[in-house]
């Protein structure tokens, strides 16, 4: 009787632990987990301190000199004012291209390929093939003016202005953002659409009251990591761009102070400025991403 009213004998503590999910396999993330505090997390730490010890003005006299400058101070709104519409800009494209691309045509494999051909460009070749294209003797300008539509000393100015930063960043960023969108929509099972079909719905209310709202909080997502990439912009602003007016943005403003005024903790406070502001409209789409369903929707993506 006392035999079978002995407690169970105790785990080993190996076991206790794999049952939580703690194992070996986990060193596996060692080498990750050094790479990114010693590549992201020390120079992150390291910029946010030195951002607190300027020559003058006391512990927050770089951001008070950021914030009182109104040049500086204007970065923040030209950044936003080059981000926000090419994020939108990429994310509305990808969507019509994306759901045409889930089926199977002739030549698929191929246009994915045309699609995602600007990755390997690179921003330098980018913007080089933007100055040629675009410029005052380009092909764009003499296409128009043999077509009478501008005169022939009067070529449209689409470099060294804002459009030829928002074009970089359009050619650029799509890629991106038509990828995340194609893998998200593929993630959305054509049963659901074909449920739909049978009661006689048509593409566009298949799209909108199925398709379209599934695939929201993967467009937010989409819309997050484009913004990213279009809010630090820098060598598109600097090539393309007119990096003393209308394409001065934070990253050139941090880099000058940085790297040409030697200023260096001024360079750290404004680039935490820009970090904090990525934040910001990070943590508000994920907000309203929150809102909408994240659960399964039971395809392969």
């Amino acid at each position: 009787m006392t035999s079978l009213t002995a407690a169970a004998p105790r785990p080993a503590l190996r076991h206790r632990l794999a049952e939580r999910g703690i194992d070996r396999t986990l060193l596996l993330m060692l080498p990750g987990i050094v790479a990114i505090a010693a590549l992201f997390c020390y120079p992150f730490v390291y910029g946010l301190g030195l951002s607190f010890q300027p020559a003058k003005g006391g512990v927050l006299g770089a951001y008070r000199a950021f914030f009182s400058d109104s040049f500086s101070a204007g970065t923040i709104g030209t950044t936003f004012g080059l981000a926000i519409p090419s994020s939108l800009i990429n994310v509305g494209l990808s969507v019509p291209i994306s759901y045409r691309m889930r089926g199977d045509f002739r030549g698929k494999r191929l246009l994915l390929a045309l699609l995602v051909v600007p990755i390997t460009l690179g921003t330098v070749l980018t913007a080089e093939g933007i100055l040629e294209f675009f410029g005052p003797v380009g092909w764009f300008n003499l296409t128009l003016q043999k077509l009478g539509l501008v005169g022939a000393g009067h070529p449209l100015k689409l470099i060294n202005d804002y459009w030829g930063v928002l074009f970089s960043l359009i050619i650029s960023g799509f890629p991106f953002a038509f990828l995340l969108t194609h893998s998200y929509l593929s993630g959305i099972h054509p049963a659901l659409e074909k449920a739909a079909a049978t009661l006689g719905a048509g593409w566009w209310q298949r799209f909108r009251f199925i398709t379209f709202p599934l695939l929201l909080p993967g467009l937010l997502t989409t819309f997050c990591l484009t913004f990213v990439l279009s809010f630090s912009v820098f060598p598109s602003a600097m090539m393309v761009g007119d990096p003393d007016g209308k394409t001065h943005v934070i990253s050139i403003e941090a880099y000058e102070q940085a790297l040409q005024n030697f200023d260096y903790p001024q360079g750290c406070a404004d680039a935490m400025v820009m970090t904090g502001l990525m934040l910001a409209v990070i943590g508000l789409a994920m907000g309203v991403r929150a809102l909408f369903y994240t659960g399964s929707t039971g395809g392969k993506g």
